[in-house]
């Protein structure tokens, strides 16, 4: 549970605003986002290799 401490001359959209940010920064919603669907660990495996590869095929490898 996440606890935001009002100041005494702070509005209530500056606050809401704190509680957003904090709520975002616990990683919540990418969470329960990779949770949604199963995915095998030979499919992330595949996924890490295609996406290095295609860092180096973007950004370039060695020169």
């Amino acid at each position: 549970m996440l606890i935001i401490n009002i100041k005494e001359d702070e509005s209530i959209d500056r606050a809401l605003k704190r509680y957003k940010r904090k709520y975002q920064l616990t990683g919540v919603i990418n969470e329960l986002r990779r949770r949604k669907n199963f995915t095998k660990p030979s499919v992330e495996r595949r996924n890490v290799i295609l996406n290095a590869q295609y860092r180096l095929q973007k950004f370039g490898g060695e020169s």
